[in-house]
């Protein structure tokens, strides 16, 4: 727009000066049809690419959604299957402590059971061990008695008893009466 003051006195622009807020007709033509090209623009290139982009992001969004609603998912099975693994473990550390505490048990009572039997098996040889020295000593006794009383009897008599058949046969009646308590000790010496 050309500004009043320069334009002359008596030409015109076309346009009347009396509406000064009002655009040019020709400019206004113009501003329309660069206006429909925009919109036309926009409408077919930039708009859709826009709804487009719009549409990727909301898909990724969404998807990013599911999956990380799906990876809680496999966590919280992945979670309760450890802890079923967890649980199992522990059952079957708990059965074989038990199975151990039993086999210790069994362990103990045969232990003590072959313990008592050579405890009991020591004692009978012991026993027999005894009764074959108190055997020996009683044989190797009535023998020293034989000697030491045929000995004595001899001094007393004054004669040799050398008999030893015969010795052995009196020595033995003797100690089988001084066991059996039918001649007293003290009654010996007397009956001389």
């Amino acid at each position: 727009m050309i500004p009043a003051s320069i334009v002359a006195e008596g030409e015109t622009t076309g346009f009347p000066s009396g509406f000064p807020l009002l655009p040019h007709p020709a400019e206004m033509i113009v501003g329309l049809i660069a206006f429909g090209i925009l919109y036309w623009l926009y409408k077919t290139k930039v708009v859709p690419r826009m709804e487009e982009l719009y549409a990727e992001r909301t898909a990724a969004i969404e998807g990013g959604m599911q999956q990380a609603e799906e990876a809680q998912q496999q966590a919280q099975a992945a979670l309760e299957q450890y802890q079923a693994q967890l649980a199992e473990a522990r059952a079957e550390a708990a059965r074989i402590r038990e199975e151990a505490r039993e086999q210790g048990a069994a362990i103990v009572v045969e232990m003590r059971g072959h313990a008592q039997s050579e405890a009991a098996r020591i004692t009978e040889a012991a026993h027999k061990q005894i009764e074959a020295e108190r055997q020996q000593a009683v044989v190797s006794l009535r023998a020293e008695v034989g000697r030491l009383s045929t000995d004595l009897a001899s001094r007393i008599v004054g004669e040799s008893l050398e008999d030893e058949a015969r010795q052995r046969g009196i020595v033995d009646r003797f100690l089988a009466e001084l066991e059996s308590g039918q001649v007293q000790p003290e009654k010996v010496g007397e009956g001389a």
